[in-house]
């Protein structure tokens, strides 16, 4: 659940026939002829569709659950898997019509269940699903793992009525294998692409769920955060990524990196539809204890005010600025638009302690992955093929030419020689990481200005997927706001190079509503979205 950016910035700061599966040149990603792929796909009757039309469409009578499955169904094969080939989807729902079916009876007999009833979701492979689809986090060493009950999330999801249309790829443990790694790439998955220029990185690790919802796939889609995996792939994809306060959305049946920063978020073209999605997924859980200290709210549209920027205080924290000349320019234009719609900006507002606990945060990942994954192997029971990380390891190295072909696993071998959670190193570290980005973080500056936001670019445009070096991103804001566990929400600003920038707005714990309202707005004011155009490179 780790973006690139901030893994690669805390190191520098410090056979598949045996395995019984089969996996198809499509769903490795296979890059070679990346250049002769067609720049345009046929057109889509749901482009750009949002959850309101399309549950007009069902009181109408135009469409059905099942029909809609069936359509996004027939796209994902047709421009995921064959051409343009982003290869977003991992598995799709061998399921998915017959629930829909259900779901169409039951809309007759009760009517709906709400706003999500019929309307077909992709979550992340990270997330467990009791059906007949796996949960690996894209690596095989978990191929045929079976979760004995559904995550919270899917429990979730069925409940408001969703048809869970599959899984998608992810960077390989939410990337947090290796320091070295490419984003989106998977050892089941293969590698997903970026819908607007195929040669470029969706970045990680919800890779398939922000390309997915890009490139038209779905209408939403639930990816996962520790640090930039939600808003990262979402600016890069030219999405909206909400990564809530952790404790919101329940991890219980998630694969997990860190108890203390990890959790579920929505991802959608729009501000309202990831409001819509918060409002399934939020919600208390007696397996997850941190979800007891929780305010969720009954519906997060009442907050989406189109005139939201007007009158909010935000506070532009330049320290997350100066990595791109290109984004600094589009970002004073962007400021200048804030302004001339109302709101009220302060500049600098600058987080003081930001970079100096970059190497407590991965301190705390060490410890915490390798007793979190201890803990959700034991959950799988017998089906898991692997029970600790060090067999996780093992495995690794014994299928290392499918796992380990473009990088190793050197955050693996560091979180197994950890101890365990009551280690001093351990406690110190995760003890300064909340001082630092909570007490003398966020909650400092926004007291200081009394400010209702902070505000910074998510992160550069798209870099060239580089499968034998690794990723080589620039920028990046969401340390500070996931280390303290904050909510962070990126709604896309602008285009650069015919590439997406996102812009991030994130605040105080449980302060949803009013970033809610912010970013709504700001959406209203840019209308930055574009449907892409899976061109075979940048436009320069």
């Amino acid at each position: 659940m780790t973006s690139s950016i901030n893994r690669r910035r805390f190191l520098q700061a410090g056979v598949i026939g045996s395995i019984g599966v089969a996996v198809s040149p499509a769903l490795r990603g296979d890059t070679r002829g990346v250049g002769s792929i067609p720049a345009t796909v046929a057109e889509f009757e749901l482009d750009e569709v949002t959850i309101g039309k399309l549950q007009e469409g069902m009181e109408s009578g135009k469409y059905t659950a099942t029909s809609l499955t069936q359509k996004y169904l027939t796209r994902i094969h047709a421009i995921d898997k064959q051409g343009p080939a982003i290869n977003a989807v991992i598995e799709v729902n061998p399921d998915a019509l017959e629930i829909a079916a259900s779901l169409d009876r039951e809309r007759k007999t009760k009517g709906p269940r709400g706003p999500l009833h019929g309307i077909p979701v992709l979550i992340k492979d990270n997330i467990d699903t009791a059906d007949r689809m796996g949960t690996t986090a894209g690596s095989l060493a978990l191929v045929g793992a079976k979760p004995a009950k559904d995550s919270f999330v899917a429990q979730k999801l069925r409940a408001a009525g969703a048809v869970i249309l599959g899984k998608t790829n992810l960077s390989e443990w939410a990337n947090i294998r290796s320091s070295h790694s490419t984003s989106g790439w998977s050892g089941r998955g293969g590698l997903t692409r970026n819908p607007y220029a195929l040669d470029r990185n969706p970045c990680g690790s919800s890779s398939g769920s922000g390309a997915a919802v890009s490139a038209n796939l779905c209408v939403v889609a639930v990816g996962t955060e520790t640090d930039g995996s939600v808003v990262c792939p979402s600016s890069a994809n030219g999405i909206v990524g909400i990564k809530p306060t952790v404790g919101l959305i329940s991890r219980t049946g998630i694969i997990p990196i860190s108890h203390s920063q990890d959790t579920a978020g929505p991802m959608a073209r729009t501000v309202r539809d990831a409001a819509i999605l918060l409002n399934a997924l939020a919600g208390g859980d007696g397996e997850d204890a941190v979800t007891t200290s929780a305010r969720p709210v009954l519906d997060y549209t009442n907050f989406l005010d189109p005139n939201g920027l007007r009158g909010a205080r935000i506070g532009v924290v330049r320290k997350y600025f100066g990595f791109s000349d290109s984004v600094d320019a589009m970002f004073e234009s962007v400021i200048a638009s804030m302004k001339k719609a109302g709101a009220e900006i302060v500049d600098p507002a600058d987080i003081e302690t930001i970079g100096k606990f970059d190497d407590t945060e991965m301190t705390v990942f060490l410890y915490e992955l390798k007793a979190g994954l201890r803990k959700y192997l034991a959950r799988l029971g017998p089906s898991s093929p692997v029970k600790t990380l060090q067999e996780i390891i093992e495995f690794n190295e014994h299928h290392r030419d499918r796992e380990m072909q473009y990088f190793g696993q050197d955050i693996f071998l560091k979180s197994e020689a950890k101890g365990g959670l009551e280690e001093k190193e351990y406690l110190d570290a995760l003890a300064k990481n909340r001082q630092l980005a909570r007490v003398e973080g966020i909650d400092a500056v926004m007291d200081k200005h009394k400010l209702g936001a902070l505000f910074a670019p998510t992160a550069g445009p798209a870099w060239v997927t580089d499968l034998i070096d690794g990723d080589h991103a620039a920028g990046g804001s969401s340390s500070a706001p996931a280390v303290a566990g904050y909510p962070n929400i990126n709604v896309t600003a602008g285009f650069l190079w015919g590439l997406p920038v996102g812009a991030s707005f994130f605040g105080r714990a449980w302060s949803e509503p009013g970033l809610l309202k912010i970013a709504y707005g700001f959406e209203q004011v840019m209308k930055a979205r574009r449907t892409p155009r899976f061109l075979a490179t940048a436009v320069l």
